[in-house]
């Protein structure tokens, strides 16, 4: 057997586009790969140390597997299957051009602060280190059915903040600032930075804007008033109904999540490319 690594290979062959792009990935892998272990993205983790985890897919499968293995410490290669790939910086060919730089033995690593969440009841106590579900992108407070506006009380830190009126509440890492975040008009912060981005949606004030907070301070978000459909979304794949009186404790992850960053790429032109940063009007002579 090879000394190469154990690599970790998450991949739903049911999924279209995926057969085509195993084809080109799984290869370059045989070729530097000690051992192989073959999971589908909804199957356990197996309990063996693996070197790299190749994950095949979009940016959900990314995120999914990201909080799977964020505790193990396992780099993660992505390669997309999927229609951004924001995050799966990797296509079938670049990674098998990479796969000898990516499964050596000094890949190019990028860390990624990650956040932790925890719905507190004003009935129940629970110890600190209970409860905790782990973010790569984000949290989430909306609205829900009946679509009417909800209040949320707003604490930095124990010493109190704002409260508003809207559709809810975006506290977004910097890898998330990308997504929701953006999109409801908060900043773009570079992912080697460590921060808490707090967006509001369509917040019924001209006075609240998004900010961005240090990465060591907590965030409590308390449900004042809400919707019978308010909840709670976690990396838009976690769901929880907030009732009137629940909190939403924020803290920075105690674990990062560990990307193979494809050395070709740029977080500003990736911006650009994908994102079509600044991109102006259609002017006839251009």
């Amino acid at each position: 057997m090879s000394a190469g690594p154990h690599v970790l290979l998450v991949a739903d062959r049911m999924r279209s586009g995926i057969p085509e792009v195993i084809s080109t990935v799984e290869p370059a892998i045989e070729r530097h790969a000690g051992a192989i272990t073959r999971i589908d993205p909804h199957e356990p983790v197996p309990d063996t140390p693996f070197d790299v985890a190749v994950v095949l897919g979009g940016d959900g499968t990314i995120l999914s597997q990201a909080r799977r293995l964020a505790a193990r410490g396992t780099p993660i290669a992505g390669v997309n299957v999927g229609r951004l790939g924001f995050l799966a910086e990797f296509d079938a060919d670049a990674f098998a051009d990479a796969a000898e730089l990516v499964l050596g033995g000094a890949p190019p690593i990028v860390e990624r602060m990650t956040l932790e969440i925890r719905v507190e009841s004003p009935d129940e106590d629970v110890a600190d280190d209970e409860g905790w579900t782990l973010a790569l992108n984000d949290c989430v407070v909306t609205a829900g059915a009946p679509f009417r506006m909800i209040e949320l009380g707003i604490d930095f830190n124990g010493h109190g903040g704002p409260h508003l009126s809207g559709d809810g509440l975006i506290v977004s890492t910097p890898t998330g600032s990308t997504a929701y975040n953006v999109s409801a008009g908060g900043p773009i912060v570079h992912p080697t930075c460590d921060a808490l981005v707090v967006t509001p949606l369509a917040v019924h004030s001209l006075a609240f804007r998004p900010v961005v907070a240090g990465a060591d301070e907590t965030i409590a978000v308390t449900a004042v008033r809400v919707n019978e459909g308010t909840t709670l979304v976690i990396d838009g794949q976690l769901t929880r109904h907030l009732r009137v009186g629940e909190r939403v404790q924020l803290r920075r992850g105690a674990h990062r999540v560990r990307l193979i960053h494809d050395p070709r790429t740029e977080f500003w032109s990736t911006v650009v490319r994908k994102m079509r940063w600044a991109t102006g009007p259609t002017y006839r002579d251009r």
